[in-house]
């Protein structure tokens, strides 16, 4: 039996001290994409969950190398999934003797890339992400209101 190389290596980031939510925000726009564009986009991005998920996507990507032998520029984000962790709750006096709660929620990432020079489907892995960039509308076409054959083309 022939044993099969792995292609994928992941990173697990426990008990970040951020919302699920606005951790999602961010994966949602780096999954599928290359290494080299995830880090533009994280680098570039205005928000506070970039961080974090930068040092995930440097990690799997060392890991990559040390596990696997991988080129940084054959690696694509396959997998990328936020998941809730435990949520800290603390009291904060107020005022008369009264208690307000304090929720301070965590969250769990987990990043896993791909080497697709060891994977046989280059083109479906590579274009996991549609381009952004490519107009689906090509030509405008504008039209004569006289000449449609409307309201007003009767006299």
């Amino acid at each position: 039996m022939r044993k099969k190389k792995k292609t994928e290596v992941y990173a697990l980031g426990r008990h970040i001290s951020l919302s699920a939510d606005k951790a999602r925000r961010v994966i949602d726009q780096i999954r599928g994409r290359s290494y080299e564009e995830t880090l533009m986009i994280l680098e570039l991005m205005p928000y506070r969950a970039c961080y974090p998920i930068l040092k995930l996507v440097y990690s799997a990507a060392a890991n990559a190398s040390y596990n696997m032998g991988s080129n940084e520029a054959n690696l694509v984000i396959s997998k990328a999934e936020v998941n809730e962790g435990t949520t800290v709750k603390k009291f904060k006096p107020r005022a008369r003797g009264r208690s307000y709660p304090i929720k301070r929620p965590t969250c769990h990432i987990t990043i896993g890339v791909k080497d697709i020079s060891l994977h046989d489907e280059y083109g479906q892995i590579y274009s996991l992400k549609k381009p952004r960039w490519k107009n689906k509308y090509t030509t405008m076409v504008y039209h004569d209101m006289y000449s449609i054959g409307g309201v007003w083309d009767k006299k």
